[in-house]
């Protein structure tokens, strides 16, 4: 068998129910109908397109890493194109052939990928947090200094005294 991947935008307004659907469809094919075998199935979710495609601008993702005959992609790619719910799909022939230890490698290989890219994500959003704080606090103590400048009733000595106490 030989090793393929294929990633694949979905229109949103499917829905899970859809989206599973889908898959389900894709991987049936794939297991069922042809004997093959898959590696890794992603669901990437919904994300905005770069540009518009059939009218959309955001697409769910689902990324499908498998070893299948050649006949199996051309029957996936073929129900793709008759499915409207597809706006787009790519396979890639990653390998001319696939044994099962080749396929457990594989899985652990795409398992600490989507680890490490997990670690990643989460890094940055706690950085983006952290920053956002940091510039709620400046912003801040810049409205405090704005308030003090403008108050000019004249009881500044007052008040410094009283802070002082």
């Amino acid at each position: 068998m030989r090793h393929y991947e294929t990633t694949c935008v979905l229109r949103p307004n499917l829905g899970e129910a859809g989206f599973t659907e889908v898959i389900e469809r894709c991987t049936g094919t794939v297991t069922g109908t042809f004997g093959g075998a898959v590696i890794a199935l992603e669901r990437i979710g919904l994300r905005k397109l770069a540009y518009m495609i059939k009218k959309e601008s955001q697409g769910y993702y689902f990324y499908l890493n498998y070893a299948a005959p050649a006949e199996a992609v051309a029957e996936v790619e073929r129900v793709f194109r008759i499915d409207d719910g597809v706006l787009r799909y790519l396979t890639v022939k990653l390998a001319d052939s696939i044994d099962e230890a080749g396929m457990e490698a594989e899985r652990q290989r795409l398992e600490k990928a989507r680890a490490a890219r997990i670690a990643r994500d989460a890094a940055e959003a706690e950085e983006e947090a952290q920053s956002r704080g940091r510039r709620r606090d400046e912003s801040g103590s810049a409205d405090r200094r704005m308030a003090d400048t403008q108050d000019d009733d004249g009881d500044d000595a007052a008040q410094a005294a009283v802070a002082a106490e």
